[in-house]
């Protein structure tokens, strides 16, 4: 169980660096990059559950976050405006 947290974590955090290499955001900012990606990665697995692809292994789960956290950053720089 706390190995399972660990890992999404981890993949939370990676998803958010790399959603912030594809969003061109700002490098400098690790924890906000690392919040955003957990919580994209939270979105981007309830959104693949609800479509059905969301336990297809860690590659699904990593792309998922991905595009969780984009979405997500998206979101928050709309809002920002």
């Amino acid at each position: 169980m706390l190995l399972h947290l660990l890992a999404s974590l981890v993949i939370g955090a990676l998803s958010g660096a790399i959603a912030n290499k594809i969003m061109n955001g700002n490098p400098k900012s690790f924890f906000q990059n690392a919040l955003l990606g957990i919580v994209g990665g939270l979105v981007g697995g309830f959104l693949g559950n609800l479509v059905g692809i969301g336990s297809g292994g860690w590659v699904s789960s990593i792309l998922l976050a991905v595009a969780g956290s984009c979405l997500v950053v998206w979101l928050a720089r709309k809002i920002a405006k």
